[in-house]
């Protein structure tokens, strides 16, 4: 593990990188699942398939975590990871994507107020004109060939500004209480707290019969299981490392990046890089710089 080592800031910087790049294609891979699952059922497989990965992990990690954590641990399951994958899945049937990518955005912001008024965290003014600063850039990048609220659901639009606030309690929470606990053996028990229900569940919807009589559900099933592995699993153990060996505002930070990753997808699939969404890009960047500038 030496070779890996979050102590650096270079590790830091290719973890959250590498972050924004699993998550910001999720948005496409939660899309092509939705075409052929319910948003309900694309969100429990979801957190199945990362309970199932993650159970050797989770088995090992019992006799390890003591019992005044589990309320912690159950907590980041339900809000941090629970909640936001049924949120978000919902949202995406109604809410425009660039908008979505702005929501998304916001969770930098609420962590700071989360943990300044729940947590008495105290923020650095870098780390405070950062998070301006990278909400400025990703609102230019989002709205840098206009935004359409034309197919925008505002109810909708809520859903996902409640997910952030999940996501920035859950950060606080593990930086708070878990922060002793192995990166792994959180990831693994929160969604061994989630695993059993989500599966349960998905035998009292439609799933089965859509697996069976949709032409399209294996190749659904495929986005789905990539989505849960390295979208879920996989990512949420980085993120919770990163959390640890950084702040909760520069784990966080990795929000503002996600928009960038979705340009790229757009630009490999034949669309035009315009110089305000590159000039958004250097905010960005220049924003997060501050946020992780001293610990």
């Amino acid at each position: 593990m030496a070779f890996f080592d979050l102590n650096k800031k270079i590790w830091q910087w290719i973890t959250l990188l590498f972050l924004a790049i699993i998550w910001g294609s999720s948005f496409i891979l939660m899309k092509k699942g939705l075409e052929v699952y319910s948003h309900s059922v694309v969100a429990a497989l979801r957190i199945s398939i990362a309970f199932l990965v993650l159970i050797p992990f989770a088995i090992t990690s019992l006799k390890k975590v003591r019992l005044k954590d589990w309320k912690y641990i159950i907590f980041t399951g339900i809000v941090g990871n629970g909640i936001p994958a049924f949120l978000f899945t919902l949202a995406q049937t109604k809410v425009a994507s660039s908008l979505s990518g702005m929501l998304n955005s916001l969770v930098p912001v609420f962590a700071l107020i989360i943990g300044v008024i729940l947590f008495k965290s105290k923020p650095l003014k870098s780390q405070i004109i950062g998070i301006i600063i990278g909400l400025l850039g990703a609102i230019g990048l989002i709205t840098s060939n206009g935004l359409n609220f034309e197919n925008s659901n505002i109810n909708y639009s809520l859903l996902i500004v409640l997910a952030t606030l999940c996501y920035a309690l859950s950060v606080n929470v593990i930086k708070t209480y878990l922060k002793e606990i192995n990166s792994i053996h959180i990831a693994a028990l929160s969604f061994f707290s989630l695993g059993p229900f989500t599966i349960a569940y998905l035998f009292t919807t439609d799933f089965v019969n859509v697996s069976i009589s949709n032409p399209f559900s294996n190749i659904a099933l495929i986005y789905i299981v990539i989505l849960s592995v390295f979208g879920t699993a996989l990512a949420i153990i980085l993120f919770n490392m990163l959390i640890k060996k950084t702040s909760t505002l520069f784990a966080t930070s990795v929000t503002y990046l996600i928009p960038i990753v979705a340009i790229f997808w757009g630009f490999f699939d034949g669309e035009k890089i315009n110089i305000l969404q590159l000039i958004s890009v250097i905010i960005i960047l220049t924003g997060i710089y501050f946020i992780n500038k001293f610990k």
